[in-house]
């Protein structure tokens, strides 16, 4: 079964600027790491060596996680789906039952979230559980933390402010 990751366009920017630091910039300045330390000699007690090779495959896998993320990706313009029931790029305002707390979450992609600034992950488990939702609805949702009980006080679009300034 296909893996589709569903974002706007600015995750999709997002993703595609961090692979071109990796390739262009960080990529080059650990394999120039890995020259110079071989120039040292003995690898077995190189810790410089040890430490820019360790680094090269942390840049490489983070470049294939990357390519996989981005071969996946769907771009999506909230803006364009209607928000009447909740889905990606929807804001929802809820209550949280029991200490009357007003919640406001926008759901957006997996690269895009920050719990911090109300963004959150499709799928995550909370967001899960929203999708398809309407406003009145009670919802029982289940989260490691345990059992939540809100109601979904309003659901709509808004533009998606993903960093502050």
């Amino acid at each position: 079964m296909e893996k589709i990751e569903p974002m706007t366009l600015f995750g999709y920017e997002k993703l595609q600027a961090e692979v071109k630091d990796l390739k262009e910039v960080k990529r080059p300045e650990i394999v120039k790491s890995i020259e110079e330390a071989l120039e040292h000699g003995d690898l077995k007690e190189n810790a410089e060596y040890h430490a820019a090779k360790e680094g090269q495959k942390n840049i490489d896998n983070r470049l294939a996680e990357l390519a996989e993320i981005l071969g996946n990706s769907r771009i999506v313009d909230p803006s364009e789906l209607e928000h009447a029931k909740i889905s990606f790029g929807s804001t929802v305002v809820m209550t949280d039952m029991e200490t009357d707390e007003e919640l406001t979450y926008t759901i957006v992609g997996g690269c895009e979230s920050n719990p911090d600034m109300g963004l959150i992950s499709f799928g995550s488990p909370l967001a899960k559980q929203l999708l398809g939702r309407e406003e009145g609805d009670e919802v029982k949702v289940k989260l490691p933390n345990g059992v939540k009980e809100y109601e979904i006080e309003e659901v709509r679009y808004q533009e998606i402010v993903f960093e502050c300034h």
